[in-house]
């Protein structure tokens, strides 16, 4: 038979009590993380989001309490009325925040009861799957060390919602039922039932919504909001998630770092204790690819890479002057100390370069008796000297070589500099690399579908000075976006809008979209251009990714508290699921077999 809270309430979480308590009397409530009976006396270990207290039940205080303490068992659910005590000095435990307490039973109410949980919910014990984990996610979020992320991005949101309102930012909500426009990754689809035939899209960011929101003269805007992207299947996305979104009216490009590097100072600092300096560094993204081969550099350690297309055409190498020849290029990277490789880690670091495109990865050590390399035939002395010292190498060294399209030399190089780094231990801990990308294109040309592309989206204004090029030559058209990269990680990006509809217009007959087309899926917009948009400009932040690495967690799924599995499924809910054929019959719907 359970018992009643009735009469009884909570004055302390099971976080909170120390030393200074001594004597208190206190009403503790929540669940049996561990038992153990100790002949005369027995101990529970009661757990809340806040922490963990001993709770002793001795016979000579209460003789039906420490009855009653016999039959419990993990996870039951209680309410204990009693009294801090100091534990004596060899019972202490260093490990819990409230060691040097306990807690003496007076009065014990059995709230609830538990089924054996699936798997251990104290985390030093637990090993386990993380599809049972997600399954019964009610109970993993139970363990401190999983609470502990949620808690954190409590906290994240807390003080990013403080700073921007001190910043004369507005938090509104922007619809989530809205229109398909899809320019980007495909939209979720949700049919109108009370108009057949029609669907609306969840949004993949509130992009339009700000953009109306300026026109409409609120001027600062911003909101934690929920985003839908149907994309493919990708380790450690979320088909939803979490944005920080912000826009503002009448600014530049200064005006969106000024107010963006406040609040991620703030963040570090508040949620971390770690002070950076600002203004971030920036480089362009054409600087990022020339000395990182990425878009998103880490720069928290070395390994540049360095362009030799000139220099190797010097040699007598058939397939480095076959590419360039072809217009490609050849790039080499330089890995200090690393000439102790082996045949075995070389090969290893060829096949992780061609998962990147690459064709091969050409090496070259540098030991006491000059290059040992299978290419050392086919360089002179003059075009190797130049080469070492293009490169800054010394004996002990080893450089590799790419030679390919930029594209590729740049991602399979990039993306080996990374994997040596992590691999070698040659990043540090704890250290937080902000810089600013800038100078994106405005345009990319995609084969597949033979056309222009937006790199960001269709809204990012072009450069002043770029408009021009557009009719001309709109792969030169430099972007007015920008994105933010911490530690290697792309945690937000933004741009300078279009805010003249001839500019808007003019971007979208560039990307292939006819005025019949624009004006179907943007025509409010396009509108709107026409009463008066001021300039403006804003960014958004994936807030599941800064909280992860703020946090230290190892996957976004640790900072959500019901993530899906990286096949966009809800193992507790077993979402998606199939729905009554009536449902379907309600949205004009069936499905074909």
């Amino acid at each position: 038979m359970f018992d009643s809270l009735a009469g009884l309430k909570r004055t302390h979480t099971c976080g909170v009590l120390r030393a200074a308590d001594e004597g208190r009397e206190v009403v503790l409530m929540g669940w049996v993380q561990r038992r153990r009976d100790h002949g005369g006396l027995v101990f529970v270990d009661l757990r809340d989001r806040e922490g963990i207290t001993q709770i002793v039940f001795n016979p000579e205080i209460n003789l039906e309490v420490h009855t009653k303490a016999g039959v419990l068992r993990d996870e039951y659910v209680l309410a204990v009325r009693g009294v801090v005590n100091l534990r004596p000095p060899d019972m202490v435990n260093p490990q819990l925040e409230t060691g040097e307490i306990e807690v003496v039973a007076e009065e014990l109410r059995l709230l609830n009861s538990s089924k054996t949980p699936p798997f251990e919910l104290e985390d030093f014990r637990v090993d386990t799957s993380e599809a049972l984990r997600l399954k019964y996610r009610y109970l993993d979020l139970r363990r401190p060390s999983i609470m502990r992320p949620i808690l954190f991005r409590h906290r994240a949101a807390q003080v990013a919602r403080r700073f921007l309102n001190e910043q004369g930012f507005i938090e509104v909500e922007t619809p989530i039922l809205t229109k398909s426009t899809p320019e980007g990754a495909r939209d979720y689809l949700v049919p109108s039932r009370v108009q057949p035939g029609l669907f609306y899209a969840l949004p993949q960011s509130p992009q339009l919504f700000k953009q109306l929101l300026m026109m409409a003269g609120l001027d600062r805007y911003y909101q934690l909001c929920r985003c839908f992207r149907d994309e493919d299947l990708r380790a450690d996305r979320q088909p939803e998630f979490t944005q920080i979104d912000m826009e503002m009216a009448f600014v530049g490009e200064e005006d969106v770092y000024e107010v963006v590097e406040g609040l991620i100072t703030t963040l570090l600092f508040e949620t971390i204790g770690v002070k950076v300096e600002s203004p971030f560094p920036r480089l362009t993204y054409a600087e990022c690819l020339d000395r990182f081969g990425l878009d998103r550099p880490d720069t928290r350690f070395g390994l540049e890479l360095a362009e030799v297309t000139k220099i190797v055409q010097e040699s007598e190498f058939r397939t480095f002057k076959e590419v360039v020849a072809q217009g490609g290029m050849v790039k080499a990277l330089c890995a200090p100390g690393l000439a102790r490789l082996s045949r075995k880690d070389l090969d290893d670091l060829t096949d992780f370069a061609a998962v990147s495109g690459a064709k091969g990865l050409a090496w070259v050590k540098l030991t006491s008796n000059g290059w040992q390399s299978p290419l050392a035939k086919f360089f002179s002395d003059g075009v190797k000297n130049t080469l070492v010292n293009h490169l800054g190498a010394k004996e002990g060294d080893i450089f590799f070589f790419v030679a390919d399209a930029p594209e590729v030399v740049n991602t399979a190089l990039g993306q080996l500099r990374l994997h040596l780094a992590q691999k070698e231990g040659l990043i540090p801990e704890e250290t937080y690399n902000l810089l600013w990308v800038t100078d994106f294109p405005l345009l990319e040309f995609d084969l597949q579908e033979g056309r222009y592309v937006a790199m960001h989206h269709p809204f990012t204004a072009p450069q002043e000075d770029d408009i021009p090029l557009l009719e001309t030559a709109p792969a030169q058209v430099r972007a007015r976006a920008y994105d933010l990269v911490l530690n290697g990680q792309e945690i937000g990006g933004g741009s300078i809008r279009n805010f003249r509809r001839d500019v808007q217009e003019l971007v979208f007959g560039v990307m292939g979209i006819s005025h019949h087309e624009a004006e179907e899926k943007f025509g409010f917009l396009l509108e709107a251009l026409d009463y008066g948009a001021p300039p403006h400009g804003g960014v958004a932040f994936g807030f599941d990714r800064l909280v992860a690495i703020l946090s230290g967690a190892k996957s976004i799924r640790e900072v959500i508290a019901f993530p899906k599995t990286q096949k966009a499924g809800c193992l507790l809910t077993k979402a998606p699921s199939r729905v009554e054929p009536e449902q379907l019959l309600e949205l004009g719907l069936r499905l074909e077999k």
